[in-house]
């Protein structure tokens, strides 16, 4: 073991229940992957697609469903011909097989209890065919990202989820997932041209391909006349026919898609439809390709509030027949949780009880379009019953882009925000039905009753326009009687849903676990029947996600269902959802934020030593601590804000010893010769070869605990100049600051312009705005290297040093602070509050920190003139821009300097995250591995960001040469030849 190793023991709870739960993992679980399972996958797919231990198992243990259930094994194949083989072995040895992508599905059908394939990490990408008319996606593919490519093509895909941040087009097809526009005509069913898929016996078919029948034919004789012949007898049968037509009327995705045998005339045919809402029981999407749809940008959005949640229901099919695209309602409930939401009026948490909204959007390709719509709407607001109970009401239609996104912030985050506010300790479950829109307003009044009588205070949401309706139950899944009540009411409110309305028991999120026991009660044993057939004649072996669909066990639903202990306050309001994961650096390396969560909460439910909880213990400490970059990001993609980088900052500083925090705290009191020997060492570095210093590193890394000794980069570059350049306080219409990073590390390799601090000068003076750097601010931190690493004390002594001295500079406020590094501009303006005394607290509410970014954005850029330009550039935005909100000042900067910009649809926080790049290279090399693959697909004249370590990151990245957009500025603005 190094030396300085912390002990593991640190991270262990000191609070937790009495009891242990009991759906904890047993301590014969503690060992991971039995054998031979793991021996077997090991050699068939290699180590590095293979997961086994108990850490692994429990964080993929976890989705957003109410359901737990423990992996045998998890493994990562990349290539179909991979896939096809762990089916193969799943057959020969009678073994069952999950398919699992984002997690983001609300009914368990991510989960599996022996081998789970995770079809995210490999199966990530986006071809744009026919000018974006028809798109080529991989199955690990963000609905986010999707769009993002196909925005620059004026298209998007029809199915449009809450969860687009993080959901996949693989499991929205899987689960015929649709959202607030996708109805009947826009979902997956309705816009896949074609899949690829990898059938349980391994065979692959390309449906788009011109003989597919007769390859199909060749390997599945006997699949491909089970089809024909089912497909044979339901049109047979007029009464059957006529029952599914009128069923996909409505929205519906409970059960498998018996239309497919109606709309296909081939075999090929119905196995596209049927595998669209199969749920991964059919077999492995590995490629889709969507029928796009216009991306129109004209849009007119209104919220409008309502006395009750019937009279609102009431005034749908007024909006419907204006034309609306999308009619969203909310609820009392919903609308007061969403405060947590950043953008929301806080006044809404006064809202009386009964307040329901309708959030109502207009699209259209054209204004004249658009304002038809507007004046059909307008027309519709007299006619209505609206209330405004708080200030913030406005009643009003809208064209504000700014206003339009935080409406729809607030009904995204429905489930989350919602399941954010329950009882700590309490289960979530999120159910979604359809009913006809003309009796939508009767069903809202059923169901609110139907809550009552068992007890629920549900909140209620959902897509109105199509008579579709979410709503949320919390109770706690450790107590018989409160699982009880939650059976009873399900009971009740799945034969209210089929026997009065003749409804769908599943709208959009597919039957899962939890409606699979109920499947019958709405299609009838004849449907039903089929849906069995079908199964069995294409997955014979049972081979894929059993118990998923079809489940005659009557109670399935209350099988699995997960306990969720209480962690720490930070992270507790978590549901699980996902949404923060593909913004984590280390999500594809080790753990993602709703992982480490999970993993905190099967610590709390075993018993103190247990087995399991040591192996947990053991692991966490890198695998979530460590190579968390601590950016924080996940707090941005969070609907309620959770910052799990700062729960890990916290376990950094649990675990440090008394005398590493005394070191640290004499690093920031004595910090000027620190600067002075780090700038020094820098120096005498660049003397060396890099080969040299890579490995003695790397050997000192094995001595001493990696996260206290830095590997060596050679992209690492040499030091600063010594002195800043001068200037003056006189006329001075800023206080610039130049980062430690920029005192301490030079510019990029072969630059021979000015440095960052003499740019920086240099084109303020042009713009006639000259910017002061005061002599005194060698010492001085904006205190991010202490607070990153949790050493709260040196944390404390340079957030109060920088403040003060930066009220000094100022003159109490009077000039802004401008910082050349987004992150120190994030420490200085934010992080810094909490270590403050209160007097400090008082200065700091005085000053006007502006990153540089935005100084040069907004205040030089339109008094300069640009001289010359680069042909094109690529940027890449960091987490603190992010946080700051000034990447469009970035893009801003970068379009005045370069022809042609890009933006990375990959793009995301690079993990090098101060020295963290140099301690981990891994998280690094993980984090920038698809934007990498999109920079260096061509070439760039310029590479451009605003913070010297995430530039050096970017370099080690994709071996380019990255650096401050500032300094570009300066370049196409500069006098003379340039």
């Amino acid at each position: 073991m190094p030396l300085l190793e912390p002990d593991p023991g640190a991270l262990r709870p000191v609070v937790r229940p009495e009891d242990a739960s009991s759906d904890r993992v047993t301590d014969a679980g503690a060992g991971g992957t039995p054998e031979p399972l793991r021996s077997d996958l090991l050699a068939l797919l290699g180590p590095e697609k293979v997961l086994t231990h108990i850490s692994d198992l429990v964080r993929y243990a976890s989705d957003a469903s109410p359901y737990r259930f423990l992996p045998r094994v998890v493994v990562l194949p990349g290539t179909t011909a991979e896939v096809a083989a762990v089916l193969a072995y799943a057959r020969e040895h009678g073994r069952q097989v999950v398919f699992r992508a984002a997690g983001t599905s609300l009914n368990g059908q991510a989960q599996g209890e022996d081998i789970l394939v995770d079809v995210r990490r490999h199966w990530v990408g986006v071809e744009v065919l026919d000018e974006g008319r028809r798109a080529r996606i991989a199955p690990g593919t963000t609905i986010l990202r999707a769009n993002t490519t196909l925005a620059r093509h004026g298209r998007v895909l029809g199915p449009d989820p809450a969860s687009a941040v993080a959901c996949t087009v693989g499991g929205v097809v899987a689960n015929n997932a649709s959202g607030m526009t996708a109805g009947t005509t826009r979902n997956s069913y309705r816009t896949v041209a074609s899949l690829t898929v990898v059938l349980p016996t391994g065979t692959v078919v390309d449906t788009a391909a011109p003989d597919a029948d007769e390859r199909l034919a060749a390997a599945e004789p006997e699949l491909c006349a089970g089809l024909l012949a089912l497909k044979r007898e339901i049109e047979d049968d007029a009464a059957l026919t006529a029952r599914i037509r009128a069923k996909y009327t409505l929205k519906n995705t409970n059960g498998y898609r018996l239309d497919a045998f109606l709309d296909g005339t081939t075999p090929v045919e119905i196995l596209r439809g049927l595998m669209v809402g199969s749920e991964g029981t059919f077999g492995f999407l590995s490629e889709i390709v969507f029928d796009t749809l216009p991306l129109d940008r004209e849009v007119l959005t209104g919220l409008f509030f309502f006395p009750s949640l019937p009279a609102a229901a009431a005034a749908v099919p007024l909006f419907n027949e204006a034309g609306a695209l999308a009619v969203e309602l909310m609820d009392g409930n919903t609308l007061r949780a969403s405060v947590q939401v950043e953008g929301v009026p806080a006044d809404w948490a006064h809202l009386p009880g009964t307040t329901t909204a309708l959030l109502v959007e207009f699209r259209a390709p054209d204004e004249e379009r658009l304002a038809a719509f507007e004046a059909a709407a307008e027309a519709v607001l007299p006619r209505l019953t609206l209330v405004a109970p708080v200030a913030s009401v406005t009643n009003t239609f809208t064209r504000d882009p700014g206003t339009i996104a935080s409406y729809w912030k607030a009904r995204k985050a429905f489930v989350t925000a919602v399941g954010g506010s329950r009882p700590s300790g309490t289960t979530l479950i999120t159910e979604d039905f359809a009913v006809p829109p003309d009796r939508l307003a009767e069903a809202c009044e059923a169901l609110l009753a139907l809550q009552t009588r068992h007890g629920f205070d549900a909140a209620v949401a959902g897509h109105a326009a199509h008579g579709n309706l979410h709503f949320l139950l919390a109770f706690d899944a450790g107590l018989p009687s409160d699982v009880a009540r939650y059976a009873a009411f399900m009971d009740a409110f799945c034969r209210m849903t089929v026997e009065r309305f003749d409804g769908s028991l599943k709208a959009e999120h597919a039957t899962g676990r939890n409606i699979a026991p109920f499947l019958e009660l709405e299609w009838g044993p004849r449907a039903t029947g089929l849906m069995w057939r079908t199964k069995q004649l294409i997955d014979p072996a049972g081979v894929l996600a059993p118990r998923i669909v079809l489940d005659r066990d009557p109670e399935a639903h209350l099988r699995g269902l997960k306990s969720v202990p209480t962690v720490e306050p930070v992270a507790d309001p978590c549901i699980e959802c996902g949404f923060c994961e593909p913004t984590c650096p280390s999500n594809d390396l080790t753990t993602t934020p709703r992982q480490r969560i999970v993993l905190r909460r099967e610590m709390m439910r075993q018993p103190s030593g247990s087995p399991v909880e040591a192996r947990l213990l053991e692991a966490y400490g890198h695998d979530a601590v460590d190579t968390c970059a601590g950016d924080s990001t996940c707090k941005l993609a969070c609907p309620v804000g959770i910052d799990t980088g700062a729960m890990m900052k916290a376990f950094r500083h649990q675990r440090h010893s008394t005398r590493e925090e005394r070191v640290a705290t004499l690093t920031a009191e004595h910090f000027r010769v620190v600067e002075a020997a780090a700038r020094l060492a820098v120096a005498a570095a660049a003397k060396i070869d890099d080969r040299l210093l890579s490995a003695l590193t790397r050997g000192l890394r094995k001595v001493v605990r990696p996260d206290l000794m830095p590997e060596w980069l050679p992209a690492v570059p040499g030091p600063a100049k010594h002195r800043l350049p001068h200037t003056s306080r006189l006329d001075a219409r800023a206080v610039y600051y130049p980062a430690c990073v920029n005192r301490i590390f030079g510019g990029p390799e072969g630059h021979t312009g000015p440095s960052l601090a003499e740019a920086v000068v240099a084109v303020s003076a042009r713009a006639g705005k000259p910017v002061w750097i005061p002599r005194d601010v060698r010492g001085t931190c904006c205190a991010t290297i202490w607070h990153s690493k949790g050493y709260e004390r040196a944390d404390a002594v340079m957030a109060n040093r920088i403040v003060e001295a930066a009220w000094g500079w100022t003159g109490g406020g009077q000039l802004p602070l401008v910082v050349d590094a987004s992150s120190c501009t994030l420490g200085i303006a934010h992080e810094v509050v909490p270590y403050l005394t209160p007097a400090n607290r008082e200065l700091h509410r005085e000053l006007t920190v502006v990153d540089s970014l935005v100084w040069a954005a907004e205040e030089l850029l339109p008094e300069l003139e640009i001289l010359r330009t680069a042909g094109s550039a690529v940027v890449h935005p960091t987490c603190s821009m992010e946080h700051l909100r000034d990447v469009p000042q970035l893009m801003a900067l970068a379009k005045a300097c370069a022809e042609e910009v890009l933006l990375p649809d990959s793009a995301r926080c690079c993990g090098f995250a101060g020295d963290r790049g140099l301690l981990h290279r891994e998280l690094t090399e993980s984090a920038t591995a698809r934007e990498a693959a999109e920079v260096t697909a061509r070439e760039w004249d310029a590479y451009l960001s605003a913070n010297r370590m995430c530039e050096i990151g970017m370099d080690h990245a994709t071996g380019r040469t990255y650096r401050s957009a500032l300094l570009e500025l300066e370049r196409a603005t500069r006098p003379g030849d340039g």
